[in-house]
């Protein structure tokens, strides 16, 4: 049996800039591990060729740093870490999702059945 995604795909990639932020905020952490922390608090299986797009134009945009990290044995991985800006954009993004969920409370479609 394959694991589903418990959201259309469109609101899986609207919401993963801000969900990757989110994370990051706990602290640094390589790209698999973020999937996996994703994929445990119920966002459903991440590919690479969503996940890695997304943490380059986090990047890009000055949102997260980056650095590399040697492997114990292994090659060694990038680690991602949220920025000062990147801070900032979550805190706004953060009040601008709360707006959203305040509008569908108010027209009604939570209860919608």
């Amino acid at each position: 049996m394959s694991e589903q995604a418990p959201f259309p795909g469109s609101w899986q990639r609207a919401m993963l800039p801000m969900l990757l932020l989110a994370e990051l905020s706990l602290g640094p952490t390589h790209g698999y591990a973020l999937s996996k922390n994703l994929q445990q608090r119920g966002l459903g299986p991440l590919k690479g060729a969503t996940l890695y797009p997304a943490l380059a134009k986090l990047e890009a945009s000055g949102l997260v740093v980056t650095r590399w990290e040697e492997g114990q044995g292994g090659p060694g991985r990038k680690v991602y870490e949220l920025s000062d800006a990147g801070s900032i954009e979550l805190k706004a993004q953060r009040e601008q999702f709360d707006q959203l969920v305040q509008l569908v409370k108010a027209t009604g479609l939570s209860q919608v059945r």
